[in-house]
């Protein structure tokens, strides 16, 4: 099989958008961003990037710069060292790196099980979402 071939676009930093940004695939932001931004790509903040967001969704999102706003990633949310983040995160896994300056509140996302929905019957599915520390064994 062929892996799937995902464009990166870049923001360079000279780039200041402001605006509603929608994108498919992945996206660097090194300069510098005001609005809106919704994909079901990735998107990745540079050292040198500052956004202010009304807010961000996305399937993951990596910041190594400054984010003002809300923050939605379907996925996963990694704040690296020497990040600014300032506003509420949700997510299904957050990671968090020393020397972060983080001020919000985190909502973490259940985790969707790995069954066809189409597929099985609804008992199956229903048995499948009850959590494993809830199984007498």
């Amino acid at each position: 099989m062929e892996a799937e071939k995902r464009n990166l676009t870049v923001f360079g930093p000279e780039t200041d958008f402001d605006g509603e940004l929608e994108y498919t695939d992945d996206l660097l932001i090194t300069g510098k961003f005001h609005g809106n931004i919704k994909s079901k790509g990735a998107l990745e903040i540079a050292k040198t990037a500052v956004c202010n967001v009304g807010k961000i969704s996305v399937q993951s999102i990596v910041i190594f710069g400054t984010v003002i706003g809300n923050i939605e990633a379907s996925e996963r949310i990694e704040m690296c060292a020497g990040s600014k983040v300032c506003g509420d995160v949700t997510t299904a896994r957050l990671r968090i790196a020393e020397n972060v300056n983080f001020d919000g509140q985190v909502t973490m996302l259940d985790e969707i099980p790995a069954v066809d929905l189409f597929t099985v019957a609804s008992k199956e599915y229903k048995q499948a979402l009850v959590l494993k520390s809830d199984f007498i064994e």
